[in-house]
């Protein structure tokens, strides 16, 4: 484990209620991964489950995560990033509270201050939730 929970605010510029990302388990130069409990108190769950918005942040915060673990590692502050642009997202299943998500981010291109990450969030195995998305960083 890279990043613990109580670490975890450190690396990412959001801050409670609206983190929706619990550990930093691996990175790479091109990949990074997290896990999330989904709790009943966040305040993307709705109905028992987390919302489609919950699941798209979740991947939006797991590229926030690598690239401030990154920053972090380089003694850079942690920047911001705001989604440009969501393509290709697909939602098979809403993960219910209870429930632990792993989810994976990869690089795909980054340009300046655009980065396109493709990401995907798992449940035992079972793929939610998959897009692409277009991220600019405010430096």
């Amino acid at each position: 484990m890279i990043v613990s929970q109580q670490n975890i605010l450190s690396i990412i510029p959001q801050k409670p209620p609206f983190v929706m990302i619990d550990e930093l388990v691996s990175w790479d130069e091109v990949s990074s991964r997290t896990t999330t409990l989904i709790r009943e108190e966040n305040v993307l769950v709705y109905d028992g489950e987390l919302s489609e918005a919950g699941l798209t942040e979740n991947i939006a915060q797991t590229a926030a995560a690598g690239a401030g673990y990154v920053a972090q590692q380089h003694n850079n502050p942690i920047l911001t990033g705001y989604i440009g642009a969501i393509k290709n997202l697909e939602i098979f299943s809403l993960p219910k509270v209870g429930d632990l998500i792993e989810t994976e981010v990869i690089i795909e291109n980054q340009i300046f201050d655009v980065t396109i990450i493709s990401g995907s969030v798992k449940c035992r195995g079972v793929l939610l939730a998959q897009c692409e998305m277009k991220i600019f960083i405010k430096g």
